[in-house]
């Protein structure tokens, strides 16, 4: 099995989470960020198993997608510094670690995790993709699963395959991309087709199971299913133009050029990857194991989970439920 970590989504994740903000590197640069994302690894690695490890990151210097649309996540604010900092040092400290990364000119991780599923699927693996970005929804087949992670209503991580997703948002994987496009995505400056959240966009490919079989479809239909108004606007040529614009940004590639699955393969080198971490001022041991091919730490005590290393990241244990409190809905494997 193949683990793909969206590293900027999760890096995000690990900064404005807070838990560990202050820390920094003996030059004085930050690094809580980075490890917040070293701990989301480890952590996932420890609870799944994989057999191959790989993270992608965004391009920091071009967009395929803002050259096609120039409005493209561009009402997003600029950055912290301490945060582009540990972004752009990510790739190169989880290089010199070990870990196989890729950051695709032009293009970013929502790509890395499409490609890494494809080549997974190629050579007869499985893959679980790591983010907190629901656009990967779209890449859950047989399979591919997504390990996702947020806050919110969803506080912990859920591993959520084929049959799960239709219990969240009432659409099937191969629906998701359709879904998403007639919702649109606020947070890359995407709109949607207006008077369609995600109810109205679910009852539409209920009924007509694809946008094109619902502009087919006899209007009367159309306004039985979704409403006058939805209707109304669904059909105009403005439409049709929002969605296939959205579609066409929100479809990850499935062709870039990554490193061979024996590049990825576990486990790394327990030095290596220490030394290139206590490099950068962040002092990781027993948590690692999966990683280098140890053994999980012993428990405490009879009955009591193994130590924790970074017990600041207790919220971010993976459960595998919608809280710690409730079972996982179908199709969404319990973790922890």
């Amino acid at each position: 099995m193949l683990l793909v970590l969206d590293g900027n989504s999760l890096l995000h994740r690990a900064y404005h989470a807070g838990v560990l903000e202050g820390i920094t590197a003996p030059d004085g640069s930050p690094v809580w960020a980075l490890r917040g994302l070293i701990g989301h690894l480890a952590r996932a690695a420890g609870h799944l198993r994989p057999d191959a490890v790989l993270v992608g990151f965004d391009c920091p210097e071009s967009s395929a997608r803002r050259t096609r649309f120039p409005g493209y996540k561009a009402h997003r604010p600029d950055k912290p510094a301490d945060l582009t900092a540990q972004l752009l040092a990510a790739p190169p400290l989880l290089t010199d670690a070990g870990v196989c990364t890729v950051v695709p000119p032009a293009y970013e991780a929502d790509d890395v995790l499409a490609s890494g599923a494809a080549l997974a699927r190629a050579a007869g693996w499985e893959s679980v993709l790591m983010t907190s970005d629901r656009d990967a929804f779209a890449l859950i087949d047989d399979t591919t699963s997504v390990l996702r992670v947020r806050n919110g209503g969803f506080d912990e991580a859920v591993l959520i395959d084929a049959d799960g997703l239709p219990g969240l948002y009432g659409v099937r994987p191969a629906q998701y991309r359709d879904f998403a496009a007639l919702r649109g995505d606020p947070s890359d400056n995407l709109p949607g087709v207006r008077r369609f959240g995600a109810t109205t966009a679910k009852k539409l490919l209920t009924a007509f199971g694809t946008v094109e079989a619902a502009w087919d479809a006899p209007e009367a239909d159309l306004r039985a299913a979704v409403g006058d108004q939805a209707a109304t606007h669904f059909i105009a040529a403005t439409a049709r133009e929002t969605i296939e614009r959205n579609r066409s940004l929100m479809s990850m590639r499935h062709d870039l050029d990554l490193p061979a699955l024996a590049d990825a393969r576990l486990p790394l080198d327990y030095l290596t990857m220490r030394q290139a971490l206590r490099a950068r001022g962040i002092n990781l041991g027993p948590s690692l194991w999966a990683l280098v091919g140890g053994a999980p730490p012993p428990p405490a005590a009879d009955g009591e989970p193994p130590a924790d290393e970074m017990p600041e990241l207790r919220p971010w244990t993976f459960r595998g439920g919608l809280t710690a409190r409730r079972d996982p809905t179908p199709g969404q494997l319990a973790l922890f």
